[in-house]
């Protein structure tokens, strides 16, 4: 039978592209081809690749004398792949009209916007270059109207477009409204994998073991019985005793904070040498009591010293505004490292300024020794500093008057500091920013955190040079010898300040010279219009000129050659009163004061205007040159 079986060749022809021609020996019982099977007796079968635009059929006969011509049928049928192996036996016993009447299953598929691939290639005849612009179409144009479908983009097989599938877990029809329904897992669960209760979800569902029993739902007998009862009793009791250790870590927690910081801020105290203090100021009860304060206090006070409360900074510590439980509202300086060998003196020079009492200084209420470096508290003054309105953005600032009796305020405060209490004080950082104002200008002098006492029978202590460029007196800076006169000098430099309204530290003149060293040289040539403020020269009279006298006198370069604050004092006070009571008198060669009995000699000649230019030339070096060797 086998050489008098037809051969079936199937031609497929593709449009521009190529021909396949696919021939198959003909054999019973699954001979021919291994690539396909076949079944019965002289039949073949091949596949037709998807997208073929045209395909042919041609038959050739291997009995050419048609011997067995009706004897056997001659069918070509195309249908869904697997069909013809079940069905070739029947097929085989079928007349060609009962063939022909014989149904054969055929799966349909197609692409929405199809477009053939040979449109889409080049001209070279390559793969097209993008197909990028046949993917699914926006929403509002797709033809997906069910609200459970997506879009699938169809490339390959000769074709071009895109298909509807219902998303996982639905099932219909996606290209209509509604199409799209949800599947119901449960009603086949073990289908879907799930051997414990099944709760369907749209588009999925849910698997877990029943109540009372626990595992893995999603395997057979994954799920074993448990007793409720007992684990809910463990883990309450666990959640209790758990809950229990919680609280109690935490108490102790913070039993030992507390602890730690208690002893740390004892620490601090021993080691700010608090004992020393409290025995200082032992012998007044009073000033026991309030001097020394706990941290908690002015943690409390400051809002545990917030951003906000802080007033500004300077260069030995931040000051903040707080208000103590007494209401009375302070100012708390935060000072910077303090060296340990210091902390002695610096505990005495607490115990003296809380004795201080003075209207024109402003009152230390006491310190706390419970931190790193001690805190002072001071009163809090509203009116902000000297430097702040001297230095505002306009023509006019402080009266002259004002100014003249803010000057004297401050020599009134440091002749008290040098000479009234029993152990004198050097301030060491007297300048504008460390004198305030309160609500009615009156002065405060403030900020002792570098200041030093010395006993009355020394005339100066050797110490680290501290104090503020512009303000330093030049011999200090130089020797590093504090004395009552170091004071004197920045005390003029104030003065000069006040008549010109310049900043010390940053003034420069034409020929490079500092503020002290130019307003000295003016004054000896006589032309202080040029430095002078305009606002000082429209309100003030023969005072200013006394005032700025004064103020070389005070700033010049030898210590000796300046005279002691008392002295200052006694003259600002005279020159107040002197248009009221007395003239000054002033001489070619010197000025005396009648109401202190004290002579200066002032710069008058050529000769004298050289050397005071060369000493303040000296003084800019000093203060100027740090490489210069002491």
């Amino acid at each position: 039978m086998a050489s008098a079986a037809l051969l079936l060749v199937l031609r497929l022809i593709c449009e521009m592209f190529t021909s396949v021609e696919s021939t198959l020996v003909p054999g019973g019982g699954g001979s021919g081809s291994a690539a396909f099977s076949c079944s019965g007796t002289s039949c073949c079968e091949t596949p037709i690749a998807v997208g073929r635009p045209s395909y042919l059929v041609k038959l050739s006969y291997l009995d050419p004398n048609q011997e067995l011509n009706g004897r056997l049928p001659i069918s070509v049928r195309i249908a869904e792949r697997g069909w013809f192996a079940g069905v070739a036996a029947e097929v085989l016993n079928r007349t060609e009209k009962e063939m022909a009447q014989m149904p054969a299953p055929v799966v349909l598929e197609w692409a929405l916007s199809s477009i053939r691939e040979v449109v889409l290639r080049g001209a070279s005849g390559g793969a097209p270059a993008n197909d990028g612009n046949w993917s699914c179409p926006p929403a509002n144009k797709s033809a997906c109207l069910s609200g459970n479908s997506k879009c699938l983009n169809v490339t390959g097989n000769y074709r071009s477009g895109y298909v509807c599938r219902c998303e996982e877990g639905y099932d219909g029809n996606p290209y209509v409204a509604g199409g799209c329904q949800d599947i119901d897992e449960c009603e086949r669960a073990e289908e879907h994998g799930c051997f414990g209760e099944c709760t369907n979800t749209p588009g999925a569902f849910m698997c877990r073991c029943p109540r009372g029993a626990r595992g893995n739902a999603r395997i057979p007998n994954g799920c074993v019985k448990s007793n409720l009862g007992i684990n809910i009793g463990i883990g309450i009791g666990s959640g209790a005793g758990l809950l229990v250790v919680a609280f109690a870590a935490g108490f102790l927690t913070r039993k030992i904070k507390k602890r730690r910081a208690r002893m740390l801020r004892q620490k601090f105290f021993e080691q700010n040498r608090g004992h020393l203090l409290q025995q200082l100021v032992s012998q007044n009860a009073d000033i026991a009591e309030r001097m020394i304060i706990p941290l908690a206090e002015l943690e409390k006070a400051t809002n545990n010293f917030d951003e906000s409360r802080e007033l500004g900074g300077g260069g030995h510590g931040t000051v903040y505004k707080g208000i103590l439980s007494d209401l009375h509202v302070v100012a708390i300086k935060k000072s910077k490292v303090v060296i340990q060998r210091e902390i002695d003196e610096f505990i005495n020079e607490v115990a003296i300024l809380s004795q201080i009492n003075h209207r024109n200084v402003v009152k230390l209420f006491g310190c706390c020794l419970e931190t790193k470096v001690p805190l002072l508290v001071y009163e809090f003054i509203s009116n902000g500093t000297l430097y702040h309105h001297l230095h505002l953005e306009g023509p006019t600032s402080l009266p002259w008057t004002d100014r003249l009796r803010i000057a004297t305020e401050t020599a009134i405060a440091l002749a008290y500091l040098h000479s009234a209490v029993s152990l004198p004080i050097i301030h060491r950082d007297i300048k504008s920013q460390n004198i305030l104002l309160d609500g009615s200008l009156t002065t405060k002098v403030s900020d002792f955190g570098a200041s030093r006492c010395i006993p009355a029978e020394q005339t100066g202590v050797t110490t680290a040079i501290q104090g503020t460029l512009g303000y330093l007196d030049p011999m200090y800076y130089y020797t590093g010898r504090l004395t009552e006169k170091s004071d004197v000098f920045s005390f003029g430099v104030i003065l000069i300040e006040l008549l010109t309204r310049k900043k010390p530290y940053s003034y420069r003149s034409p020929k490079d010279d500092g503020l002290v060293a130019h307003f000295t040289t003016l004054l000896a040539e006589g032309n202080l219009d040029g430095i002078l403020d305009p606002q000082v020269m429209e309100e003030g009279g023969e005072e200013v000129r006394e005032v700025a006298l004064l103020a070389v006198t005070c700033a010049k370069l030898k210590a000796e050659e300046r005279p002691t604050m008392r002295q200052v004092e006694m003259t600002l006070e005279s020159i107040r009163s002197s248009s009221l009571q007395q003239e000054v008198p002033h001489s070619v060669g010197e000025n005396k004061s009648k109401k202190n009995g004290v002579s200066w000699s002032y710069p008058t000649s050529d000769g004298t205007h050289m050397e005071s230019t060369r000493q303040y030339s000296l003084e800019e070096e000093y203060l100027l040159s740090s490489r210069h060797p002491r």
